[in-house]
């Protein structure tokens, strides 16, 4: 026969067993708070607020005026709720890229205030995309994702290869492991 000690013992054991099994709930982010956030996939995901963002003026961005009008009217028309392209943009190490990419969301800010977000993601935290969009999902407000440093080297079996089905934006999930 068990004691009151015992059982207590056994059950406190069986919910630490069931708190470790289940992840937390997501912590929901204030996304009027910013116009801009880092994603983290660590435990149940999260969005850190950028209160400043490093943007640089368009008109500093030289020798990219074509890229530039073409990135700049695209992210314009998502924000307006208007048809809008997927866009990677590729080249060297500092060749202005990311530069390119936040003046053209702050750009966009400023015609529709509020109506978007930048999302920074790291190649770490690509694993927990499916997630990040599943919590994005539903709100008015839209939100650019931002994927910084891409490798597509083919032994990385971590980076962008692993998540062709996320990032391509595949209505079928063959071949694809979520």
């Amino acid at each position: 026969m068990t004691t009151e000690t015992e059982l207590l013992s056994v059950l406190t054991r069986i919910a630490a067993a069931l708190e470790r099994a289940v992840p937390a709930a997501p912590v929901q982010a204030d996304f009027a708070g910013a116009d801009a956030f880092v994603w983290s996939a660590e435990g149940a995901g999260r969005f850190h607020p950028v209160g400043k963002v490093n943007r640089v003026p368009l008109d500093l961005l030289k020798g990219i005026d074509h890229t530039a009008s073409i990135l700049l009217e695209n992210t314009r028309r998502f924000a307006a709720g208007l048809p809008a392209n997927n866009a990677l943009l590729w080249g060297a190490r500092g060749m202005g890229k990311s530069a390119l990419l936040r003046s053209a969301v702050a750009s966009a800010q400023l015609m529709h205030r509020d109506a978007l977000a930048l999302v920074q993601v790291s190649q770490d935290a690509l694993a927990g995309l499916t997630q990040l969009f599943a919590l994005l999902g539903g709100h008015e407000r839209r939100f650019l994702v931002f994927i910084d440093d891409l490798g597509f080297e083919d032994e990385d079996g971590s980076g962008p290869r692993q998540h062709q089905c996320q990032l391509g934006g595949q209505l079928r999930r063959i071949g694809c492991q979520w």
